[in-house]
């Protein structure tokens, strides 16, 4: 049975051979709709490090100098003093559960401010070779983000730990030597410079970027004193059973209890809304790209169904001669739907030398590093699959029907 498929095949290599050209084509661009599809969701469901439930955004401003109230001479000292002393009045309202400031540090932000790490010590050195965010918060930022120890830390304990000046770092920053800095909490890191060495505290479950990026590298180290004047974010978290209207309610108090010095709270904004507005192109984008490959892959369905279906009913005749000499119906099934996945087979050799390539200079991911022997090889195995339930369906179909036609009428017919 298996020598004369091969010999058959053999014999009409003409007609294989565009065949096995349109799979090959077909198998590269399904399988690029495939891995689109497995990066998108496993990016997604990966834990964000971080929560924002129940999380708002105090907006910030000072007085404009031409104003009537505004007060000259306000140094960068005073200004820093002030910020302080509104954070506080914030933290000691009954609705806070944490309040923070920080610097290009929230989720959902896109200012970025960037920093060296390194380690070294005799025999092992690491030193990041990217672009390492720096975040610069009060120590409460971890607890209004909840944020959490790789080891089972707290928020509160990480709070603690930047109270001491120590950093906290992502576990998995060193990732490309394989390393997990899990393992090194309680060495000095040397942080931008050899002037600033900090005790790692404790190593983070990794804070994404956003929910559509994996990117995660990130030292968190404690605010400095006189970085207060310049800070731009002030987070708080509310207390879960009084987080309603509290927008209202502190916008109410803000011109009496939260004017100090030359500074005003101007707004309150939800970050449930930032996190919205920040990823509206990503959503949008991706929403597309759904879409559009939604109705490529109904085209790839419909046109590898179309030409097998075709190509069986060029066969009625064939398929007569074969019941005439003795075949039964499910020999018949067995050596068209072979013939059909052993073409498969053979395109999908090249296809999966291409789909590797494609993988290796991550495509359908926005940051080096995703790319693992799994993920493609179960996207080879996936585009496999529907490729081959598309071709057993195209064949399959119309062969029952030809072989429900009496013999003498098909060969009458040829």
């Amino acid at each position: 049975m298996n020598k004369k498929l091969f010999t058959q095949i053999k014999n009409e290599w003409r007609t294989n051979l565009w065949l096995v050209t349109e799979l090959l084509v077909v198998s590269v661009v399904l399988w690029y709709i495939v891995d689109f599809f497995y990066t998108s969701i496993s990016t997604r469901i990966i834990p964000l490090g971080f929560d924002i439930e129940h999380c708002y955004r105090v907006d910030v401003d000072e007085v404009n100098v031409k104003s009537p109230e505004y007060i000259p001479e306000r140094g960068d000292e005073q200004t820093g003093a002030d910020r302080m002393e509104l954070m506080e009045r914030i933290r000691r309202r009954p609705e806070i559960e944490a309040v923070s400031w920080s610097q290009n540090s929230y989720p959902y932000n896109g200012s970025n401010s960037g920093i060296g790490v390194q380690y070294i010590a005799e025999g092992d050195t690491l030193e990041t070779d990217g672009y390492t965010l720096r975040r610069y918060v009060s120590p409460d930022f971890v607890r209004v983000f909840r944020y959490q120890g790789i080891n089972g830390e707290t928020p509160e304990e990480l709070a603690a730990m930047l109270k001491e000046g120590k950093v906290l770092i992502n576990n998995d920053l060193f990732w490309k030597q394989k390393v997990e800095l899990k393992d090194y909490i309680g060495k000095e890191f040397i942080i931008g410079d050899t002037s600033n060495i900090k005790r790692l505290g404790a190593a983070l479950v990794p804070p994404r970027y956003c929910d559509y990026q994996t990117w995660n590298d990130c030292v968190v180290m404690d605010l400095p004193r006189w970085w207060y004047s310049w800070t731009n974010e002030l987070c708080i978290r509310v207390k879960p059973e009084m987080d309603h209207d509290i927008k209202e309610m502190l916008m109410k108090d803000a011109p009496t209890q939260f004017r100090i010095g030359n500074l005003m709270v101007t707004d309150v904004v939800s970050f449930k809304d930032i996190r919205r507005n920040y990823q509206t192109f990503y959503t949008n984008r991706e929403r597309n790209y759904y879409a559009g490959m939604g109705f490529l892959l109904l085209n790839i369905f419909l046109g590898l169904l179309g030409t097998f279906w075709f190509r069986t009913q060029q066969r009625v005749g064939e398929i007569a001669i074969r019941k005439v000499n003795g075949a039964t119906d499910r020999s018949i099934f067995n050596r068209l739907i072979g013939e059909g996945l052993l073409l498969l087979v053979v395109a999908t050799i090249p296809a999966a030398a291409i789909d590797t390539a494609l993988s290796w200079y991550e495509f359908n991911s926005y940051f080096d590093g995703y790319i693992g022997w799994g993920r493609t090889s179960l996207c080879i195995l996936v585009t496999f699959g529907l490729m081959a339930l598309m071709i057993v369906l195209g064949i399959i179909i119309p062969a029952r029907r030809a072989m429900r036609i009496k013999p003498a009428i098909a060969l009458k017919d040829e």
